[in-house]
């Protein structure tokens, strides 16, 4: 089912919902749209009603305001929840920065995260940014992508390769479906690593945040998810960290069952007031 919705600035959201149960909504990452969380919409849809919604300039959603800040993803944010009346969110990469940033003032009760964007102490390496921001610029998308994968991949074989080998490879990726999405917003992926950049800080910064969260990452994807996980566990009241075996940064868009069963439970169990402890 699909409702337009009114933003805050008056904009018109699109608010796609399917499956049954309590809600979640689903802030999707940056590079791509909601149709890649496709399987893990149907694979939770049997026990919740799962709400998703693209963020600004991609598909059926409103563009960005500019300048872009993290307030404009916030508002829309709590437009879903205020319109859904849901207090569970997931989060990944970029969505999860943004998940997490609103849960310091929206009303959620559970927060799951995958993979969260989140800088603590300088642990995201930021060093490729500027390089790939100027070959955007440039127009030059195939370079610019090649920088921005191996710089958040540092753990990938192909990253060690020479740059010239990475751009190839990179253009032949930008002929198939996801290729050409991830390259046309590739700008905006840009913006909100700077984003991510300019709120880096350490884990106590997000300590307000009251919410039950689920600080998950992938075992096989970047590594300093999991000490940054550990870090913002330890930081905040109602949190824990888990690494997920066998799992990429995409394996949430895969949603095989070590996942999704994680997420479940995570959801279902009843929600408390006491403390969850920390991992």
């Amino acid at each position: 089912m699909t409702e337009r919705i009114r933003a805050r600035d008056g904009q018109t959201v699109a608010l796609h919902s399917t499956g049954d149960g309590p809600g979640i909504v689903l802030v999707h990452g940056g590079g791509v749209t909601i149709d890649v969380y496709r399987r893990l919409t149907a694979a939770l849809a049997d026990r919740f009603t799962v709400h998703l919604y693209n963020r600004r300039g991609r598909a059926d959603a409103p563009p960005r305001s500019e300048p872009y800040t993290v307030g404009q993803e916030i508002d829309d944010l709590a437009t879903v929840l205020e319109n859904t009346g849901a207090r569970n969110v997931i989060g990944h990469s970029a969505g999860g920065f943004i998940a997490l940033e609103g849960a310091r003032h929206l009303p959620i009760d559970r927060l799951a995260l995958y993979d969260a964007a989140i800088s603590v102490d300088g642990g995201m390496p930021f060093a490729w940014l500027e390089a790939a921001r100027a070959a955007a610029r440039d127009g030059d998308i195939a370079r610019g992508l090649a920088i921005t994968t191996a710089g958040i991949n540092p753990q990938m074989a192909a990253a060690r390769l020479p740059l010239a080998v990475r751009v190839a490879i990179i253009r032949a990726f930008l002929q198939t479906p996801i290729g050409r999405m991830m390259g046309d917003l590739l700008p905006m992926t840009l913006d909100e690593t700077a984003l991510i950049l300019a709120h880096d800080g350490p884990a106590t910064r997000w300590a307000g945040v009251t919410a039950e969260v689920l600080l998950a990452c992938g075992a096989d994807g970047p590594p300093y998810y999991a000490d940054m996980n550990e870090a913002l566990a330890r930081a905040l009241p109602r949190a824990r960290a888990l690494t997920i075996p066998r799992s990429g940064h995409d394996a949430i868009n895969r949603a095989h069952p070590r996942i999704v069963e994680p997420l479940v439970d995570f959801f279902a169990a009843p929600v408390t007031p006491d403390l969850a402890g920390h991992s």
